[in-house]
């Protein structure tokens, strides 16, 4: 094969004029005088076919090649084979024309459907009517060894070696047809007996009208044999049998003519009338036809089944219907056929056909063609490369998030679901959350609801260091919208993007907005209220399996350690609070001797008990506004013995070192910023500690309250009432204090609880201590305590407003 192709070129080189064409290979066809190459065109690389006639090789058959050659040149006719060059010398003749396939390859494979074959004869039909009608012409070798289908599927008419004029008395025809190939198996019957000088004998068109037939059954059965096959029917459609047999009649004045049989087939049910041919009559004419016209062919289109040639659509439909959608007014139509065609093209036809237009339609202001785009775009997706939809497409796409048509925002947003995996990561963190912001905020209830949709199936797409904050702030947003299946879909958006939120976010900023969901109006939304709570509380509760029993540093003995809170048991905490009051009356109780008064305010220790005969070291007893306050100052001095309900488990060291620096911290950060509470505030009583003079717990009325003191020796506690109230620089009755506090909860009572403590910049005076001892300690410093409490500004929400 390389030996013919280099010998070609150099005889094309040596002996004739320049060929601007490449040659390709070799093409099997049936016994002809030519032969078929491949080719390109070398100025741009096009596909073109090359039929060469070598004179030295066939110098008897020249004749009928130079015919051929020039009446190709002259006939012009869309069913003739198109001629782009030749060169014709001495030694060869070269005709460049467009890029064709010898129907015999069809024909042997078995490729062709009923619907495509019709086609092909009713293109061949038109064709030899032009040149017996209009060319008064005789194409005399007609068969399927004449017949080539182009690029586009069409059917082309070839083999002009002995086409003449009827009107030329010496025509080739009549000297040289017998030198055709194969010309004994297609000579009609009178032909073949008087010679093809019969042909003057009877109607020009008789010789075309018996090969027309001849060209019929080979089509539908495959070779054809000799005249005795003529007028079987085999495998021809019935609808044709009629005007079959009367092609190929014996008797040449009794045939019909082509034009006759073309009449037949296509009047109305006829083997002419089908939807393929009507589409090939009209898609030339598209741009010209009415717009009722245009509608009733693209009905036409949108009907035509998956056995059509593809080829056709592909050269001929697509490009005429592209035409249309962007000049023609074609429209979402025409458009939509052009999808379903472009479905069957391989992916460089569609980049080279489809996706040009597909780009400058996106830009296009009319709303139904960029609806008609957004709706196809799913189909033709996986073919646009990534760097068209993000450079090209979505920068034209976005301007349907702000039109003022809703079903083209709506679409608009759909459509963000189809390119999203085609975007770069800047493009989807900043310009398509910006649009999204947008569209949450629609006034078209349902385009709300789809934002939030479209939120939560792109969460995987959005950037991990602000996917939670967006999502969190979109769909809890959406739980208050008044839309209830607005708010449906942020339930269900949460619950199928927990994966993307911590712990922290799910307890402290899902959970909370989730819990009036559960309350809801509408059952819908409860019910996927509830079923959302359930997968975060699972979550929640799984996380804090995991988590340490404690995050306090480990405890460190000492045998000099003071006695220590006790570790809360759950049978002792009858309430949020109450394992730490019991465990801070533990400590007091604890503490031997019983707090007294003396006459000038200042407390002062007793014994422990008559029975020991010991008299407890001095302390000094500071007024603070915390449990933990007074329990460190409780424990500042030494006990004779670290005594505690329960020994056994001990609060870390930490809590009991040195509380100065302590006093410095604010505790009720750890709770929040609380707001401004009223005066009978619980909360005020975990306030920061101050030096201030004001003991929050202290009572001006005289009341009874219980102390319990344990003797060294006693393992039983032993209630001691005290008879006298404290004062100012007594010991605080704790219990005292919450039996006020819970007559003050009572409708009607009074606040006079004070806010908190207030910190004093005034000295502390210090006095000295007097015990009833026997060994005296050495006087300590007492706090003066101011009594007045703090302006609260009428505050009385409660806890509600601190949480």
């Amino acid at each position: 094969m390389d030996f013919i192709k280099s010998a070609v070129a150099s005889a094309m080189a040596a002996q004739g004029p320049p060929f601007p064409y490449s040659f390709g290979d070799k093409v099997d066809i049936d016994a002809s005088i030519w032969t078929l190459y491949n080719g390109t065109r070398r100025a741009d690389g096009s596909n073109c076919s090359i039929f060469s006639f070598d004179v030295t090789a066939n110098k008897s058959r020249l004749p009928l090649a130079k015919n051929a050659l020039k009446k190709l040149r002259t006939m012009r006719h869309p069913g003739v084979i198109k001629v782009l060059d030749a060169v014709e010398t001495d030694s060869y003749i070269y005709i460049a024309t467009e890029r064709v396939v010898p129907l015999r390859w069809h024909v042997k494979r078995k490729s062709l459907s009923p619907e495509t074959i019709k086609w092909g004869l009713y293109s061949i039909a038109r064709t030899i009517k032009f040149i017996n009608d209009e060319g008064s012409s005789i194409h005399g070798s007609l068969k399927v060894a004449s017949i080539y289908t182009s690029e586009s599927g069409e059917w082309k008419l070839g083999g002009f070696e002995v086409l003449s004029n009827v009107k030329d008395d010496d025509a080739i025809i009549y000297r040289y047809g017998s030198l055709v190939p194969d010309a004994n198996r297609f000579t009609p019957p009178e032909l073949a007996q008087a010679g093809w000088d019969a042909i003057k004998k009877s109607p020009h068109s008789a010789a075309d009208s018996y090969n027309f037939g001849t060209t019929i059954y080979e089509v539908f059965n495959g070779d054809f044999t000799g005249s005795s096959q003529a007028g079987q029917t085999k495998g021809i459609p019935p609808t044709m049998h009629a005007g079959y047999k009367r092609l190929v009649n014996a008797n040449p004045k009794a045939r019909i003519t082509v034009k006759a049989f073309l009449e037949q087939g296509c009047r109305s049910g006829g083997f002419f009338d089908s939807p393929l041919i009507k589409l090939t009559e009209g898609i030339d004419n598209l741009d010209v036809k009415s717009e009722e016209e245009r509608a009733e062919f693209l009905d036409s289109l949108d009907q035509l089944t998956d056995d059509f040639p593809e080829d056709f659509f592909k050269m001929k439909v697509l490009p005429e219907l592209l035409k249309s959608v962007e000049f023609g007014g074609g429209g979402p139509k025409a458009f939509g056929v052009v999808m379903k065609i472009a479905t069957k093209l391989t992916n460089e036809d569609f980049d080279a056909r489809v996706q040009p237009v597909v780009i400058r339609l996106f830009g296009n202001p009319d709303r139904a063609i960029r609806v008609c785009l957004l709706d196809n775009l799913p189909s033709m997706i996986d073919r646009l490369p990534q760097k068209v939809v993000n450079d090209k497409i979505f920068p034209n796409m976005v301007s349907g998030f702000t039109d003022l048509a809703p079903v083209v925002r709506e679409q608009t947003l759909k459509s963000v679901l189809v390119v999203i995996h085609k975007l770069s990561d800047r493009v989807i963190n900043g310009e398509l959350l910006k649009y999204l912001a947008k569209t949450a905020n629609d006034e078209q209830p349902g385009i709300r609801t789809n934002t939030t949709i479209c939120l939560g199936k792109i969460a995987k797409n959005l950037g991990t260091s602000s996917r939670a904050k967006v999502l969190i702030a979109a769909f809890t947003r959406s739980l208050r919208d008044p839309f209830v299946h607005a708010r449906n879909a942020a339930l269900m958006a949460l619950a199928a993007t927990g994966e993307y939120f911590t712990e922290e976010d799910c307890a402290l900023r899902i959970l909370p907005v989730i819990c009036p969901s559960l309350i809801d109006k509408e059952k819908l939304v409860r019910e996927q209220a509830s079923k959302t709570m359930d997968i975060y509380l699972q979550r929640i509760r799984k996380a804090a399996a995991s988590m340490p029993d404690t995050a306090l540093p480990p405890s460190q003995t000492a045998d000099s350690a003071g006695p220590r809170m006790s570790t809360p048991q759950s049978s002792e905490a009858s309430s949020w609070a109450g394992w730490a009051i019991s465990s801070f009356t533990n400590k007091l109780s604890a503490a031997s001797g019983e707090m007294q008064t003396s006459s000038n305010g200042v407390s002062t220790p007793r014994a422990a008990s008559p029975s020991t005969g010991a008299a407890e070291p001095k302390r000094v007893v500071s007024s603070t506004s915390s449990a933990s306050a007074l329990h460190r100052q409780a424990v500042k001095s030494p006990s004779p013995a670290p005594l505690s309900r329960n020994s056994s488990t001990t609060a870390p060291d930490t809590y009991f070192k040195d509380p100065s620096p302590i006093e410095d911290e604010d505790p009720g950060d750890a709770w929040g910023d609380m707001g401004d509470m009223n005066d009978d505030d619980a909360g005020d009583t975990w306030g920061e500690p101050s030096d201030s003079t004001t003991d929050a717990w202290s009572t001006n009325t005289a009341t009874t309250t219980p102390v319990t003191t344990t003797s060294k020796t006693a393992k039983k506690k032993t209630p001691v009432v005290s008879s006298k109230p404290f004062d100012d620089d007594s010991e605080p009755d704790f219990a005292g204090w919450l039996a006020a506090q819970a007559q003050k909860k009572t409708p009607g009572a009074a606040k006079s609880l004070p806010k908190g403590l207030a910190k004093n910049s005034s000295a502390t005076s210090k006095k000295p201590l007097t015990s009833r001892s026997a060994s005296a300690a050495k006087p300590a410093a007492s706090k003066k305590i101011d009594m007045k409490p703090k302006e609260t500004g009428g505050d009385d929400d409660g806890w509600g407003d601190g949480w």
